[in-house]
């Protein structure tokens, strides 16, 4: 069994950033009240919710996105990260119906389907040759077990070994371990030597159970979230970790979010990136969403950028944001963009219009596009090359202010 040390989770980002960031301050020329927030973290010092609110309610957002870019340059220099991966999403079919989800289907349900596990290798194999993770979260299906998952897992390591498997949101680990009748640490440990390489970290939503309350109700619980993360975290599986913002939930309420995530990170140094994304309201059933214009989602991810100091990296989802967004997040704060993808079902079925067939040359200028320097990586952040595309680039850098 191996814990994460506080050594382990670089994951490319500067150790001395505090230091490179109170050198940058002063040649920004940001507004006084906005520059001490930079300031306190260029000291070591955290941003407390009530920052936080400050800048959810400040007008001037593109000083924040500047301040949050210094942070980012600071971190990762003009370094942005993808990879190569695939999205498979093995059946539809779940026991619960959260309000929100355009994906989950019931059993009866004519376009209800479960992948078996020779369907999975086959679908998979379409796209081996080129990516080197395969990111799979799904329903919670009634009658696929602990047992399921380590035959899939163990299938998908001996045909495919050079491919990372990224699976299972917690709420799936939840629902293994209960129907398996065994702990959240034996489904993790089975889990792991099966082949499992890493957790998404889907399912947070907003960590306040009066807002799960409304909009999953019957999903794990925030504590439980947490729990399942920290279980993983101490036998060696490094993980994401998510917000689903733009629903129900208050300014107080994301914040407290991020709050919860930096505290459980200061205990085991095992989130690597934390993946914000606004809800997508098509063909779901939550009418009362608040939904998040753009302007909202830069200053969400910008937020991110601030308050999670103990966090490296900060993704900007295309799969939900669309390109065009993610390539103006970067300057924004994120420093991730995910990866090729190739397939995904989940946010296209909420309203996702994103591409799902971006090439390696396309997704690197969007990175130059935004001013970067595209890095290719593996999924734990411990291998970094960068991408030379192999056709000329003409570059369209976006103007910022």
């Amino acid at each position: 069994m191996h814990s994460l040390s506080s050594d382990d989770n670089l994951a490319g980002s500067s150790a001395n950033w505090n230091e490179l960031l109170a050198n940058s301050l002063e040649k920004l020329d940001l507004p006084e009240h906005i520059a001490e927030f930079g300031r306190k973290l260029s000291r070591g010092e955290r941003l407390s919710i009530e920052d936080g609110l400050v800048l959810f309610n400040e007008s001037d957002l593109i000083s924040i996105g500047r301040l949050a870019n210094a942070v980012k340059i600071a971190r990762f220099n003009d370094s942005v990260f993808f990879n190569s991966n695939v999205h498979i999403n093995q059946t539809n079919i779940c026991v619960l119906a959260c309000r929100f989800c355009a994906f989950r289907r019931g059993p009866r349900a004519k376009d209800a389907y479960a992948m078996e596990v020779d369907e999975y290798l086959r679908d998979l194999e379409k796209y081996a040759d080129y990516v080197d993770e395969v990111h799979s979260v799904g329903g919670l299906h009634p009658d696929w077990d602990i047992t399921h998952y380590e035959f899939l897992f163990n299938s998908v390591r001996e045909k495919f070994p050079h491919i990372h498997i990224k699976a299972l949101t917690a709420v799936e680990v939840k629902h293994l371990a209960d129907i398996s009748e065994i702990s959240v640490e034996d489904c993790l440990v089975r889990l792991k030597k099966a082949g499992l390489g890493s957790l998404p970290g889907g399912g947070a939503e907003i960590l306040d159970d009066e807002v799960r309350d409304r909009i999953c109700k019957g999903k794990e619980t925030t504590a439980e979230y947490l729990h399942i993360h920290r279980t993983a975290h101490n036998i060696g599986i490094y993980t994401n970790c998510t917000m689903l913002f733009g629903t129900i939930e208050s300014q107080e309420q994301r914040l407290k979010h991020l709050d919860l995530l930096r505290n459980l990170q200061d205990e085991t140094k095992g989130f690597q990136c934390f993946v914000p994304y606004p809800f997508l309201p098509d063909d779901t059933r939550l009418p009362e969403a608040q939904l998040a214009t753009s302007n909202e989602i830069l200053r969400m991810i910008a937020i991110s950028r601030l308050m999670l100091d103990n966090i490296p990296h900060i993704k900007a989802y295309r799969m939900n944001i669309g390109d065009s967004l993610a390539e103006l997040a970067i300057n924004f704060g994120a420093d991730d963009i995910d990866g090729t993808v190739q397939k995904e079902s989940i946010m296209h079925l909420a309203g996702s219009s994103a591409a799902l067939d971006l090439n390696l040359s396309r997704l690197s200028r969007l990175i130059y596009d935004a001013g970067c320097i595209p890095i290719q990586r593996d999924t734990l952040y411990s291998k970094f090359q960068e991408y030379i595309p192999k056709e000329d680039l003409v570059v369209r850098s976006l103007p910022m202010a």
